[in-house]
This record gives structure tokens, sequence and C-alpha cells, in this order.
């Protein structure tokens, strides 16, 4: 999911499985990791589970050259932070130069996409020109730069001669459409961007180029105590909902429906609709686990076998899974799950069994190849005898403000350990996150390294990776971090 921070520049790559669903099938991966695999490593494990497709949500050339000869169709897009760039026609026009048009070569990047119409595929390259630029948490940051800048993409697109192929979209929150009665019918644009969407959607449908939408029906869950549980799956175990002599059995038929009612309202009843998000994390909250994520994909997956579509728009739908990787690096502003919404986790390894096919054939992913880990040693807290004290509540909260802690909130899956068991899973995280440096595991005399694995239950205390790229420094995580330390010796009484 989008950034609720100030971080939307890192990008992220939407990839595509290759399944009986056709081509409409993808999922977002991103790279907020303190440890991020090698680009060559991640193209061979598309490779090996039949990804034939890949996004990024940025023209990155290291990524490029790794998928230069790899077959794969690759799609590109502009981050918010570049927005502003492109208000300048000039400067839309060296972009497309520099990251569409150098591409287009045999034996280079495939740059192309896919648009989806009922049962049948047309090549096309989406360039995503900006990520969620709406979200009502950016505070309208966008709302007046986004329509000009993705005017001037497509102008430029269309004057270097790749109109015809390659069209400018946005992808969009589903925050920027509701209902007041919670009723699909009711649905329209909010008031606050209706303008601007109006222009966007008359825009998008004149070039024949899709609405892009990120959808998350845990996201109506996690905000909502009173939200049924079972509407937020996709196997029809719940109550149903009727508006207007329909009945809707989950909430992300509901959604999609209710975003047809606002495109109806604005004169475009048939424009193009991509699933641009969808997904389940897997921890940092009591509703995000593996479990109820299989069980979330499972529906999802038979849904899109049956090709039924929604209601409102009956027929195949065009989804991208989010994600494909745990980031530990994101920002746990919007929730401590942000940084564990991946299908696999950091080091490539998949987390559960899923069923691509919708048809019964659940089975693990292929694991990426070629992942280093660092030594097999954890960092644990080596004063166990030791009272609580406001300096050991200081270093655990200086632990836990530079690495990822979200598995100890509450519902989580280190949520049960103890006091000391807390202690030493914030000394190994940042342990982790340092790459072993030695020195990393001291602690004013606190700590000591460790050759005997340290996990416990269902608490992984992980081994991290050798990275490809450089750590993310700075505000990136010790901002949002160093709340989750705080609030955790509030619960465990450390300080």
């Amino acid at each position: 999911m989008a950034q609720r921070g100030a971080f939307s520049w890192v990008f992220f790559l939407l990839v595509s499985f290759f399944t009986s669903h056709g081509d409409a099938l993808g999922v977002n991966w991103g790279t907020q990791a303190s440890h991020t695999l090698h680009p060559s490593i991640v193209v061979g494990m598309l490779k090996d589970n039949g990804i034939n497709k890949v996004k990024l949500f940025d023209s990155d050339s290291w990524t490029l050259k790794a998928l230069v000869g790899s077959g794969m169709e690759v799609m590109v897009a502009i981050p918010n932070k570049d927005l502003k760039t492109y208000l300048k026609y000039k400067k839309a026009k060296k972009w497309v130069k520099d990251s569409i048009s150098k591409h287009l070569y045999d034996g280079g990047v495939m740059m192309t996409g896919f648009k989806f119409y009922s049962w049948r595929f047309e090549p096309d390259l989406y360039v995503a020109v900006g990520n969620e630029p709406f979200l009502t948490s950016y505070n309208g940051s966008f709302v007046n730069i986004t329509f000009p800048a993705l005017t001037n993409i497509q102008k430029a697109l269309e004057e270097a001669g790749l109109g015809d192929k390659v069209k400018a979209t946005v992808a969009l929150n589903a925050d920027v459409y509701q209902s007041a009665s919670n009723k699909p019918s009711d649905g329209d644009f909010r008031g606050d961007i209706k303008d601007r969407m109006l222009e966007i959607v008359r825009f998008l449908n004149e070039k024949n180029s899709p609405f892009v939408v990120n959808i998350y029906p845990f996201l109506s869950l996690y905000q909502n105590p009173d939200f049924p549980v079972d509407y937020a799956f996709l196997d029809d175990r719940g109550e149903s909902i009727e508006d207007d002599g329909i009945e809707y059995s989950n909430v992300f038929d509901a959604n999609l429906d209710t975003l047809v009612w606002a495109l109806r309202k604005s004169e475009v009843p048939d424009l193009k609709i991509l699933v641009g998000e969808i997904g389940w994390p897997t921890d940092g909250d009591k509703f995000a686990n593996r479990t109820l994520a299989k069980r979330f994909y499972d529906g999802l997956m038979k849904k899109l076998a049956t090709g039924a579509g929604t209601p409102l728009r009956p027929g195949g739908l065009s989804v991208y899974l989010f994600g494909l990787v745990d980031e530990d690096m994101k920002s746990v502003a919007p929730g401590n799950f942000e940084r564990h919404w991946g299908i696999f986790s950091f080091d490539g390894k998949p987390k559960f069994p899923i069923d691509f096919s919708g048809k019964g054939q659940s089975k693990m992913p292929v694991a990426a190849k070629g992942v280093v880990p660092l030594e097999s040693r954890w960092c644990v807290f080596g004063k166990p005898e030791m009272k609580n004290s406001s300096k050991l509540g200081d270093l655990v909260n200086y632990a836990c403000s530079n690495a990822d802690c979200t598995a100890l909130g509450y519902g989580s899956s280190c949520n049960n350990l103890d006091r000391n068991g807390n202690i030493s899973y914030a000394f190994n995280m940042y342990f982790q996150m340092q790459s072993q440096d030695v020195q990393a595991c001291d602690f004013d005399g606190m700590a000591t390294i460790t050759t005997k694995n340290a996990s416990t239950g269902t608490c992984l205390f992980p081994i991290q990776i050798m990275s490809a790229g450089v750590r993310v420094i700075g505000d990136g995580i010790s901002a949002a971090a160093g709340f989750v330390g705080l609030v955790l010796f509030g619960i465990f009484g450390l300080m």
C-alpha cells in the first residue's frame, strides 16, 4: 500500500503471475527494506514462478538493467515527489525519452503492459503518474499538480510516437470515493477533490487508459471495531447487505461497485478499472496473520478463477496482489502491519501455500535462489537478573527506534514473550539491522552474541541477508519505529 508518510519516493515493483487467470493477476513488490534482494535474484525468482510482467513505480536504471534480455514486460511510473517536476513539459519530454523510448529496442526491456476487456487482452504500457496522491493524509499536497503532470506525460508520449502503445494513468486509493450510507449506489467522488477527479476520469476515458484503484478489505476490518469479520473475506461465510436489489456478500465487491457508481455519475460509466493493490498482512495486528492471509487469498483466487467479477462489473477482473516481500523500513503510521504485507518474507521465502489457479491446486511458491544469509548468530539480553531501569528502557527504545520491533505489538507473532524475551528481540533486531556488526550487540554490556537460535513458539528471531543495496537511514525508520518502542515499554513495564 502507499506510504502515509513522507517516503512515497521509494519505488515499488508490480509483478504479474502467468496463471490460469491469464495475465489478469499481479503482485506488488516493494523495496523499502534495510537489506534488499539483488535485482538479478529477483528476476530469477520471478521467472521461476512463471512471472512475465514487472511494474516499477519508478524508472530505476539498476532494476531495468537486470530486466534486459529477461523477456519480461515492464511497466514504469513516476513517484509523488517528482510530480511537480513534470508540470514543465520539457521535463516530461525528457523523462519519456530517458525512461521509455531508450528501452524500446529488440533484446532490451519490453515496455508493454496490458488492458483487460472482459475476456480479451490488448498490449499497452501504463505509466502511473503518482501513487495514491489524493490520500487525505497528504493534506492536499498533490491535488493541484497530479492532473497537469498526467496530461504532460501523455502528451510527451504521443509526441514521441508512442501514444497508441503507451498510456498514462494514476494509481489511486479507494478513499477518493465514498458512500454516506455505505451502500454502493450512494457512491460518489469525495467532495474536496471532485472537480479534480472529474478531470482525471474524463481524460482517462478519452485516452483509453484505465482507472487504477487500490482496495484493502483488511483496512476495513482494522479501522472499524464493529466491522463484521467475515465480510472482509470472499468465501461467503457472513451475512450479505442489500442495495437496490443486489446482494453483496463481501466488502471488496461493494467497494468496487461504489467506484462504478461514482464513474456513472461522472458520465464515464464504461471506464476500465484495474485493482492496483489488494492483499492481507501476516503480522503486526490481531487480524494480521498467515492463517487469515491464506483465507483471504484462497477466496480471492477462487473468485478470479470464476471470472464472475462484481455485480456491476461482471466478467474477469485485473488485480495486483500486495505484496511480494516484507519491508522493514516502511512507515508504521497506518499500523504495525505495514511491514508485513509480503507473500514472501524479506529473504524471498514463501510464507504459506497459495492456489494461484483458484482450482484447488494450493502449493508453496518457489523461493528466491542465491540469497546469502548472514551467520547463524543472534544478539540477546545478557543480564537477565537485572531489574527494570530507565537505562534499560532507553536501550530497548533505541534498538526499536532503529529496527523493526512491530512483531512485539498486541496480537502480533511475538506478543507472548516475557520481559527478557522482549528485550532480547529488540536487541537482535537492531543487531541484524546493522548486518551483525559486533559493536551493535553491546548495549552498554547488557547484550551478548549467541549461536543458539533464540526463536520460540510463533516468534521468529530472524537472521538478516547480505544486502544488495545501501540501507536507508534517518527519518525513514526512526520516527515511526521510535513510537513503537515507546509503546512497547508502556506495555511491558520496561521503563
